[in-house]
């Protein structure tokens, strides 16, 4: 039988040589506040790249400055970023791998000096900063950062663009009933709440015609909250609107207990590949080549996202193919050790 985790993948004119994503996450390692690509980087994600990973989704990246998770946020929200940021892409791609981008605004849960900004003027908790309200002014501008920041991925050439759509920051915030009171057209039903995401999608579609993925956190764990279905319908639209792959995470949009096992979120990406005929994305406690390939060949995603195996071992794609009993091409430097 073949091994599917080691089969191409094409999506969008995009082919991936394999099915292994390498999950964005944030390194939290810029100088001087200035959200510039540095060594760090260069040796952090092109080290996965020869460890023969599929596709290299780099950090959450900011689309404004105010929108940074901490100071040490990557940053998209300048022209003088592109530099660094198509070095690391030319990078990434010299060695085989394709490169795509997270792109960002923390939202609520920035730790900065000065204002942040949220759909509600609710905290995430008692000891974070209170959030101002966004006026429509700076949800007009914010859609439109995301679109500049759009323009500026595909100038650096990456390949594919993924929208944090997830874990709590600004999008999540909108789409939550738990985070979002609002009483004008961006709150309330389920419709209005999507509408910050709608208009992101198509300021980003304007400018960019590769592949698009959003991440979502398809499970708020909160009785008031809401859950995959709610999801399944939001991913219908998404695919309506240009969206090509739904990357399937959950939870901290707000405090909340989350049992987490090998896995847990497999059921979610499950449920809205199959109702809402999207492909998706798997994340979260997935650690080995069998359970990975468990997950494709059940039709459970399409692609694997691995985040802290990946930190552990940049050759994690090696060591489940031998798991799988699967030889792969190694690097030609490496040909003597592997």
């Amino acid at each position: 039988m073949a091994v599917k985790l080691f089969e191409p993948y094409e999506i969008n004119n995009v082919t991936l040589k394999n099915r292994i994503v390498m999950s964005p996450m944030c390194m939290y390692s810029c100088h001087n506040e200035d959200g510039m690509v540095n060594d760090w980087h260069y040796t952090h994600y092109t080290s996965r790249a020869v460890g023969q990973v599929g596709l290299i989704i780099v950090e959450a990246t900011a689309v404004t400055p105010q929108g940074r998770i901490s100071p040490q946020d990557l940053g998209i929200w300048s022209d003088d970023h592109v530099e660094g940021l198509a070095k690391l892409v030319g990078m990434i791609k010299d060695h085989g791998a394709k490169a795509g981008i997270q792109i960002a605004h923390a939202g609520r849960k920035a730790e900065l000096e000065g204002e942040i900004l949220a759909p509600s003027a609710i905290p995430f908790n008692e000891k974070m900063k209170t959030p101002k309200e966004m006026s429509i002014s700076d949800i007009t501008e914010t859609v439109k950062a995301f679109g500049k920041a759009a323009k500026r991925a595909k100038q650096a050439g990456f390949d594919i663009i993924e929208v944090h759509g997830a874990h709590g920051y600004l999008i999540n915030e909108f789409l939550s009933p738990l985070t979002n009171h609002r009483t004008d057209e961006y709150g309330g039903s389920m419709e209005n709440r999507y509408r910050f995401l709608k208009e992101v999608i198509a300021e980003v579609k304007a400018v960019w015609d590769g592949p698009l993925f959003v991440r979502v956190s398809a499970n708020d764990y909160l009785d008031e909250g809401l859950d995959p279905s709610h999801y399944v319908t939001m991913a219908k639209w998404m695919k309506e609107e240009g969206v090509h792959l739904i990357d399937v995470s959950s939870g901290a949009v707000a405090p909340a207990k989350i049992s987490t096992y090998p896995g847990y979120q497999v059921p979610f990406s499950e449920k809205i590949k199959r109702e809402a005929a999207i492909a998706t994305g798997s994340v979260g406690l997935i650690t080995t080549g069998i359970q990975a390939e468990e997950i494709l060949q059940n039709n459970r995603a399409d692609l694997i996202f691995v985040a802290r195996a990946l930190l552990r071992d940049p050759y994690w794609a090696r060591t489940a193919a031998e798991e799988l009993g699967y030889e792969i091409e190694p690097p030609i430097q490496y040909k003597r050790g592997w």
